[in-house]
């Protein structure tokens, strides 16, 4: 277990069974909570694990802030998207459109990394939100060959298709179709990812970013130079975010601006960062999986009490699920001020 999980141990119990829970849950998913909303819900949060997972690289570990982590997750979603609409649904087109992707993110991750990470971080930041917007802008027009505002609907290979059933017979009354394969794609795929990115972490670069991020003028003149080193961090951080991209693109069928390069991605990448914990990476597990789950059923819990307290004028109001956004608004300033250093971090600061 330690091997696996690269020595960096949760150094919690609570944490540690938070952890295990949240992982059989997702793994038992299908099982546990049949049903199409639970399904995308679950799915969303093995990706957004991934995705918070490789900003956290570049955030929590590296003390960078980039507002073009979207770009990437966007890239990786229309490498397969148009690869899949031009070449066919097969794997042969996931991958090329995988590998294509992968490529162009680490060229721009690089370019962006050796012109901008020599100036401020303000500057820096100021940068990749002009980029991003470039990029969300240039998506949206490019219509023959993103489809535009529309998006594109493509084919994926008949083993993920709704349509294709793995098993005649239901397992557990659950029917083990194209839905549920792309399902354990996503989790096998995101398990992997994230030991990946836990390994890259705890090594002697990953040290090394660590350093850079707490005092870049001591690593300089210790002999590092950070520009390198901030910039492999970028590329990394990129890709891993690209990989997420493609995971979205497979499990939606579909891919748009709105879908995967939206400012709003970019916000809920920030906000699960800080609920989880920045410089952590278990962050992303538990950051993702309170944030997406408060974000999808806050609105129906909100409805469920409005209507037991409608006796109650002000309170009903109050609990109105039109203002669903604002009580998960209420919730985030909450975990702020209780938990500034995210859940991982209060959980491990118990334990000493």
């Amino acid at each position: 277990m330690i091997s696996i999980l690269s020595g960096d141990l949760p150094r919690s119990r609570i944490l540690g069974t938070m952890l295990i829970a949240i992982v059989l849950g997702l793994a038992l998913a299908p099982f546990l909570f049949p049903g199409a909303k639970a399904l995308n819900v679950a799915a969303k949060i093995l990706i957004f694990i991934v995705l918070v997972a490789s900003y956290d690289l570049l955030l929590g570990y590296t003390g960078i802030v980039s507002f073009a982590h979207t770009m990437f997750f966007g890239i990786g979603a229309y490498g397969v998207a148009i690869a899949c609409v031009s070449l066919g649904s097969n794997w042969s087109s996931i991958l090329i459109g995988t590998g294509a992707a992968v490529v162009l993110s680490a060229l721009l991750s690089l370019l962006i990394g050796m012109f901008s990470l020599r100036v401020r971080a303000i500057f820096f930041s100021m940068i990749t939100l002009a980029v991003a917007f470039s990029f969300q802008t240039l998506a949206s027009q490019l219509s023959d060959l993103t489809g535009g505002e529309d998006g594109l609907n493509f084919s994926v290979p008949d083993v993920l298709s709704p349509s294709y059933q793995l098993f005649e017979q239901p397992v557990f009354d659950v029917s083990v179709d194209g839905k549920i394969i792309t399902y354990y794609l996503v989790f096998f795929i995101t398990i992997i990812l994230f030991l990946c990115m836990l390994r890259i972490v705890n090594s002697s670069f990953g040290r090394v970013l660590q350093a850079i991020r707490e005092n870049a003028f001591r690593a300089e003149a210790i002999g590092y130079n950070t520009v390198i080193f901030r910039t492999a961090a970028s590329v990394l951080s990129a890709i891993f975010a690209t990989l997420a991209g493609v995971l979205l693109a497979l499990w939606l069928r579909y891919n748009s601006a709105d879908t995967s390069l939206s400012i709003e991605i970019m916000i809920n990448i920030l906000l699960i960062v800080v609920i989880g914990g920045m410089g952590t990476l278990y962050g992303a597990i538990c950051g993702a999986t309170m944030f997406i789950l408060a974000q999808s059923y806050l609105e129906d819990l909100m409805a469920h009490s409005a209507s037991a307290t409608q006796n109650i004028p002000l309170l009903s109001t109050l609990l109105s699920p039109d203002r669903w956004l604002l009580w998960l608004g209420v919730l985030f300033i909450l975990s702020v001020y209780f938990l500034p250093t995210g859940v991982v971090g209060k959980l491990r600061s118990i334990k000493r």
